[in-house]
């Protein structure tokens, strides 16, 4: 199940907010409205893989039992926190890499069996969160959680349980029993999940069909202008689409009372590729930094390795495949250069994260030099009329959806908040109305838009 599907809309999202009312309105704390959450949280996830919502289940107890471990050690806490993560990364070794790696053995002339083990639906995403809760225990940063259900809610709440962002406990772990909820809290969520619905439905999915149509079914005659703008496509469809995702969880999180941290600073407003992953997939840098980089020595020692490492971790995480590898030690290089040159160029910076986003896409190395080869300039053909009528066709999509990568609801936000300063019920008036107007067209028009979808899957998912 997804956020931008119909039955979810309609049917298990009313259904939620009813129970979760009556829970309100029963209890005064958050126990009652805790546990009806939790069961959603588990009916959502168990939607479209049964099973595996035993192996969840089963890795917040193993998280449960490991967190009261290392806070009662004394002498081995060091100890009992290490098993606790390897623990954690065995799991998500076993069900995301095992395949991958008996295939590579195979490849150089091992023979193993190679296992053919599904990858279950966010199981990067709530492994992380499980290691930040157990290093965090350790560090003495956040409180070892001693009710289970507590922490099952932590790391199944289904805002965030497939696709992000990636919550840390500290976070949210005094608001899972304290946690209050104002009206400006529910108009704020209910309105930054519309926005993020619009951007999945009305542009990234838009986008999808362009970038599949130029990149996958075109591929063998793929020509050097289809492979710039169906990489282009898929460079703003990857971007609506998870900050989209990020959108509606965050907003559905602000709506029950939680303030998860926000994921994306509009990344392609980005001067270097620094920068560019300073604001792209925050809650997975900002992991990946407190729990790898600075551990492993930060800028203090071995900086060149400890960034190649984090890197090649990053690319690792997005995929059991040589071109994640490739792509994340593509831009680790490019980092690691940037800390000796340092250069400030936007057109330098988005033509580095386009080509990224081409070595990202194909996780087919004869098809990703395939597009390589058309991309520079290559192939047989220049141009055709698919990618010019792909061009003309949809030149309303392209024009929302580049000017939409700008930060152009803050620069809004403080025009209109320059021009009725004077007046604060007149700006609050005309931003209700301004909200309230567009919320109402924007809803409609995604709903409309996702009868009879084809094309509706989240790219983060399979990650």
């Amino acid at each position: 199940m997804v956020f931008s599907d119909l039955f979810f809309l309609f049917a298990f999202l009313p259904a939620f907010v009813v129970c979760y009312l009556i829970a309100a309105a029963l209890g005064r704390g958050n126990t009652l409205k805790n546990l009806v959450l939790v069961l959603f949280s588990l009916v959502f996830y168990a939607w479209g893989e049964p099973v595996y919502v035993l192996l969840m289940v089963a890795t917040v107890v193993m998280n449960y039992f490991a967190g009261l471990a290392v806070d009662a050690a004394q002498s081995h806490r060091k100890a009992a926190m290490a098993t606790a993560v390897a623990m954690n990364v065995a799991v998500l070794g076993v069900f995301k890499y095992a395949g991958f790696i008996a295939t590579t053995l195979c490849d150089v002339g091992i023979s193993v069996p190679v296992p053919q083990i599904s990858l279950p639906i966010g199981i990067s995403f709530y492994i992380f969160q499980s290691i930040s809760y157990i290093v965090d225990v350790y560090r003495r940063e956040s409180p070892v959680q001693r009710r289970f259900y507590n922490l099952l809610l932590y790391v199944s709440m289904f805002p965030q349980l497939i696709a992000g962002p990636i919550v840390r406990y500290g976070t949210v772990a005094e608001e899972i029993t304290r946690r209050k909820v104002t009206a400006d809290d529910v108009a704020e969520g209910v309105w930054r999940f519309i926005i993020g619905l619009t951007k999945k439905v009305v542009i990234a999915n838009q986008l999808s069909e362009i970038s599949s149509r130029l990149l996958t079914d075109g591929l063998p005659h793929l020509t050097t202008t289809g492979a710039w703008v169906g990489i282009v496509a898929f460079t703003l469809q990857i971007y609506y689409d998870f900050s989209g995702y990020s959108d509606m969880a965050i907003g559905m999180g602000r709506a029950m009372g939680f303030h998860f941290r926000e994921n994306f600073d509009h990344p392609y407003c980005c001067r270097s590729i620094t920068d560019f992953w300073r604001r792209w997939h925050i809650s997975l840098g900002s992991f990946f930094r407190d729990y790898v980089y600075i551990p492993l020595g930060g800028n203090r020692r071995h900086q060149p390795l400890n960034i190649l490492a984090v890197w090649f971790l990053t690319g690792m995480w997005h995929g059991a495949s040589w071109n994640f590898i490739l792509w994340g030690l593509y831009f680790g290089l490019i980092v690691m250069i940037e800390k000796h040159v340092r250069i400030k160029s936007h057109l330098y910076s988005m033509a580095l994260v386009v080509i990224g986003w081409g070595i990202f896409y194909y996780d087919d190395l004869a098809s990703l030099q395939t597009f390589f080869w058309a991309f520079f300039g290559m192939a047989p053909v220049f141009t055709d009329f698919l990618t010019e009528s792909t061009l003309a066709d949809s030149f309303w999509l392209w024009v929302a959806a580049i000017a939409f990568v700008m930060p152009l609801r803050r620069w809004s936000g403080r025009l209109l908040s320059a021009a009725l300063s004077r007046w604060p019920v007149a700006h609050s008036t005309v931003r209700f109305a301004l909200r309230a107007t567009f919320s109402i067209v924007a809803l409609g028009v995604s709903v409309a838009l996702l009868v009879g979808a084809t094309n509706n899957a989240f790219i983060y998912t399979r990650f």
